[in-house]
């Protein structure tokens, strides 16, 4: 995704860098913005969801509520045609 987005900002393909970044950036990030802590665990979780190792988080930062990993399993699917 790092990549791609580099080529349509050097190429200056402005339509398709916001598209980016209007389905897989800024979600990613709005997530993160949750909950304090949040800026490590959503992507531990999504390494652990994509078959990485993301292991746990350590204390005090909090795990991703289990209620919530549903939301970062669907912006991994919508990732891998990236991928």
């Amino acid at each position: 995704l790092s990549l791609l987005l580099h080529e349509h900002a050097a190429a200056g393909n402005a339509d398709e860098l916001a598209e980016l970044m209007i389905r897989h950036v800024i979600p990613i990030y709005d997530f993160r913005a949750r909950q304090k802590g949040y800026e490590v665990s959503a992507m531990k979780t999504l390494m652990n969801l994509t078959g990485q190792v993301g292991g746990k988080v350590r204390p005090p930062l909090p795990e991703v509520r289990e209620s919530e990993i549903p939301i970062l399993r669907e912006m991994a699917e919508a990732w891998e045609a990236l991928l």
